[in-house]
């Protein structure tokens, strides 16, 4: 059964740092595991994966003790049932612009009686190796819902998306809410800038965990210090990439000189 570490230290009030998983790499998350990552988002929304392949990382995640969370491409039933089964300790869901949508998403991923997910006996419920009403009762609670901000209409709803109590992170995405705001790209424009800021506002006034997007070190300290907790920096695909230019520009140098 679930013991989400990640949710019981948003709820200590402390910072977390996770990252993207866009690779299907279990040896990765793994890694992400061992150099001290809290979490990882595993991203089926612009990443390959689906069910079959992501809980394959889900369970190198647990092997490294590191709690795996699913980026879904979608709200339908089908996708959160799925995503919920193979293990995920926490559903990503982008593009949730009013309370109807956050409504939905609670409605599909919580088991009666909260919600209406369907019940089996998946890897999720160990197989069926455990009583099902402590079961059902443990995945109510320590399961994650994260919900997108990251359009102007969300901005605009966010207060009503907040009061409902099973949402438990708000993450801003820099990069799409920029796009929205007709500003794409300039993830530090005043604009997406104005957005965090309501973001942490809102979010502090109805006790619910601000998250973000952060494409390095430097910017996730800096997130952390405005007061965001669930911080996601990078994906292993940059991470990877920039260590490369890192390295390779250091190589370079050193033929310059010589």
């Amino acid at each position: 059964m679930i013991q989400n570490k990640l949710k019981s230290k948003l709820k200590e009030g402390k910072a977390a740092i996770g990252t993207f998983m866009v690779c299907n790499a279990p040896d990765l998350v793994e890694i992400a595991g061992l150099a001290g990552f809290d979490f990882i988002i595993i991203d089926n929304e612009h990443g390959p994966m689906r069910a079959e392949s992501s809980q394959h990382l889900i369970r190198a995640a647990e092997l490294r003790g590191i709690t795996p969370i699913v980026r879904i491409p979608d709200r339908l039933e089908s996708t959160i049932l799925h995503t919920m089964d193979i293990g995920a300790q926490g559903i990503q869901v982008p593009q949730v612009n009013d309370a109807n949508a956050a409504k939905e998403i609670v409605e599909k991923s919580k088991y009666q009686p909260v919600g209406k997910r369907g019940l089996a006996f998946p890897k999720s419920a160990d197989y069926g190796f455990c009583d099902i009403h402590d079961y059902t009762n443990s995945a109510n609670e320590e399961t994650l819902i994260i919900t997108h901000c990251e359009n102007k209409i969300c901005l605009e709803n966010l207060e009503e998306i907040c009061k409902i109590p099973e949402i438990d992170v708000i993450f801003l995405g820099p990069y799409d809410m920029s796009q929205s705001m007709g500003v794409t790209g300039q993830v530090t424009h005043e604009l997406v800038e104005n957005a965090a800021v309501r973001v942490l506002e809102i979010t502090k006034k109805y006790n619910k965990i601000a998250g973000i997007f952060a494409g390095n070190g430097e910017i996730a300290k800096k997130r952390a210090e405005q007061g965001f907790k669930y911080i996601a920096m990078g994906m292993d695909t940059t991470l990877f990439s920039a260590k490369c230019v890192e390295e390779i520009n250091k190589f370079n140098n050193w033929q310059k000189i010589i």
